[in-house]
């Protein structure tokens, strides 16, 4: 099968592409990457050795302070001088207390990781520390927990967190008086009937923040000290306790780690950009290699660009003209190949467009304005019908003189109603108009119901459909107002934003749900876009006319964004309101709404097409 020109071009620079980059891209991050692995490695090894040598230190320091503890709890003196007190204290007790006190300063003179030294007497239930002397606890919870902590201490050690809680609203370190990581162990470790009393020995968190602070190998690292639970003893960063699982990685973060046999753990965290400032020389060198490859991939594109691209832009570039309507537009060809063809193909495509879219588009505004004036014809004999039943009616029931003022009203009505052609009323003349209608109703409802207008100054001068507010005036008199014998009839307009709002609004018998659902069923279909030009015909309900004719009027009028609402009460109020965007309400509708012809048009030419 014989290529076409495309194709060998597009293979052609495939083949360029591969022959170019690949080698240089495979070489560039296998260098890039080796470095990286080399760097990382040594930095690893070096970290590593020094945290281990941190953690080596800090074990030797914790075993000077177990044996200083073991020999402090074993010491037969002190054992003895603890011994002599008892529960009821005295004057000798104390000055036995003062010479323990003594003791425990010498504990923390003697190793400077112990920070604070003290010294719990069950019996007496005094708390004797080395720096704020001596107290009697009284709580009865923190009491219990202590001694508990005696117990399950037996002859080992325990390291308590100052956080561990001992009472309601009291920790361990608010109870010792630290903040700091404590070792404990019970007195007379060598008698099973001991009391259970006990030696804190707390640790010194400056010396351990200065310890692992200076394993840091740059300003921007953090590390951690955590016990065997993950509870943080000392930090030098931001994350500290947030670092719920040793083995998560964090974004940008190298981590490193050192264990104790006490299950002690020295977490490291240095960012990764950091490291790779090393590589900076390598990565630049790749940076230039990848540009040096995008070089030759622009040239080589540019070689073909006005054979294949160029040609296919101009295309493009027609083709959304064509899109927004300029049918005008023509390309020059004087190719022979494939693109030549498409180019041929589209300038026949759009004259044969331009031809199509001036005969169907003519015939649609023709039969949209033979729409518009159907609609308008339906109002003027439907409402004749009913004003001659008013007069009928009203001649039965009133002398002479309401009836010739309901004949002038009429006349007025319909002087108006032709208004020597004009499609539209000015807000105000609507009213005005309207007013004579409403006046005939009065009549023939023996005064039963009062009207008020709230007419807005901005709104007046407005333009609108003439008779687009009397089907709303008629349902609302005949169907809410007409066994009402205080009736209000309430006609309003404003302009809010973009829009004008006309409102029809009675305090009448309202409307059922049951009636609602069916009005909202009927007016439906008239607002879907796809319903058509001719959507209203005389084949639909007629119960719900005056509406649907309205509903069809404003849709075709001022468009998509015209709206109908109604809210209703049953036994209480309705309210019609219409919403009609102001860039439609002008004085002339010769063109009719426009867009939504067009979308029609195009649509039944996107089907033939």
């Amino acid at each position: 099968m014989r290529q076409t020109y495309a194709q060998k071009i597009q293979l052609r620079l495939t083949f360029y592409f591969l022959l170019i980059l690949l080698p240089l891209v495979i070489v560039s991050l296998y260098v890039n990457f080796r470095s990286q692995n080399i760097l990382l490695e040594r930095t690893v090894e070096r970290t590593t050795a020094a945290l281990a040598s941190s953690m080596d230190y800090m074990e030797l320091s914790l075993e000077n302070i177990q044996i200083m503890s073991t020999v402090t709890a074993s010491d037969n003196n002190l054992l003895r001088k603890l011994s002599s007190v008892r529960p009821v204290l005295d004057a000798e007790a104390y000055i036995t207390f003062a010479e323990v006190m003594t003791e425990l300063v010498h504990l923390t003179s003697i190793n400077q990781m112990v920070s604070h030294a003290s010294l719990f007497h069950s019996p007496s239930q005094m708390l004797l520390t080395a720096d704020r002397g001596g107290k009697r606890l009284k709580d009865a919870q923190v009491l219990d927990n202590l001694r508990k902590l005696a117990v399950r201490c037996g002859t080992g050690i325990m390291y308590i967190m100052p956080d561990y809680p001992l009472a309601e609203g009291q920790t361990f370190g608010s109870v010792i008086g630290t903040d700091s990581i404590s070792l404990i162990r019970v007195m007379d470790l060598n008698n099973p009937d001991r009391e259970p009393s006990l030696l804190v020995l707390s640790l010194n968190k400056t010396r351990l923040v200065d310890l692992i602070e200076s394993l840091l190998p740059s300003p921007n690292a953090q590390i951690y000290l955590y016990t065997n639970k993950r509870e943080l003893i000392a930090s030098a960063g931001s994350y500290g306790a947030r670092i719920a699982d040793f083995e998560a990685e964090i974004p940008g973060m190298l981590a490193l780690k050192a264990h104790s046999p006490e299950n002690w753990t020295l977490l490291l965290l240095q960012p990764e950009k950091e490291l790779w400032k090393e590589v900076e020389e390598t990565r630049l060198f790749t940076y230039i290699i990848i540009a040096v490859s995008v070089f030759l991939a622009l040239l080589i594109a540019w070689a073909v660009y006005s054979g294949i691209a160029h040609p296919v832009q101009r295309l493009w570039k027609g083709m959304n003209a064509a899109g927004r309507g300029d049918f005008n537009v023509r390309l020059d060809n004087d190719r022979i190949d494939e693109i030549g063809s498409l180019t041929r193909a589209f300038n026949k495509m759009v004259g044969d467009q331009k031809e199509l879219i001036e005969n169907h588009y003519e015939q649609h505004l023709r039969l949209s304005n033979t729409e518009l004036k159907f609609l308008q014809s339906q109002i003027n004999p439907h409402f004749l019908y009913n004003t001659l039943d008013s007069i009928y009616r009203a001649a039965q029931n009133y002398e002479a003189s309401e009836i010739s003022e309901m004949v002038l009203n009429l006349s007025r009505f319909f002087r108006l109603s032709l208004s020597k052609g004009r499609d539209t009323f000015t807000v105000e003349e609507t009213v005005t108009h309207l007013h004579y209608y409403i006046r005939i109703q009065q009549l023939r409802f023996l005064e039963a119901f009062t009207v008020r207008y709230e007419l807005q100054e901005e709104s007046k001068p407005v333009h609108v459909l003439k008779l687009l507010l009397q089907p709303l005036v008629e349902n609302a008199i005949l169907y809410g107002l007409e066994n009402k014998a205080d009736g209000e009839l309430s006609i309003s307009s404003r302009v809010e934003e973009e829009f004008l709002i006309l409102s029809v609004k009675d305090n009448g018998a309202g409307i059922s749900k049951e009636r609602m659902e069916y009005i909202r069923e009927q007016l439906g279909p008239l607002s879907d876009a796809n319903a058509g030009l001719l959507s209203f015909s005389e084949a639909n309900p007629s119960d719900v006319y005056g509406l649907r004719n309205v509903y069809s009027r404003i849709k075709l009028f001022y468009g998509d964004r015209a709206e109908l609402t109604i809210d209703s009460v049953e036994g209480e109020r309705t309210i019609v309101e219409l919403k009609l965007p102001l860039e439609h309400c002008r004085e002339s509708f010769d063109l009719k709404p426009l867009r939504n012809i067009q979308h029609e048009v195009h649509e039944h030419e996107s089907v033939d097409r």
